[in-house]
């Protein structure tokens, strides 16, 4: 099982701050399913990390790592 954490506007399109989802075998396979799930993702702006390290290309995923998906911030 994958833990998937949502933040930010993101709960308000999931409706939820984490998901548990069956393993999938990348970043690409896990967006195609969430924007599956929730179609609006796919308008939303947001970084994956894998394990609290920012992805942006294709990466393998595996049971047991935290994945989140991070709006864009600001800092002031």
């Amino acid at each position: 099982m994958l833990r998937v954490l949502f933040f930010g506007q993101l709960t308000d399109i999931t409706g939820c701050t984490q998901l548990e989802l069956g393993t999938v075998g990348d970043t690409d396979s896990l967006e195609n399913v969430l924007r599956t799930q929730y179609p609006s993702l796919a308008q939303a702006k947001y970084v994956i990390t894998v394990d609290r390290k920012i992805v942006r290309t294709k990466t393998k995923i595996a049971a047991g790592m935290e994945i989140a998906l991070l709006p864009p911030f600001s800092g002031g």
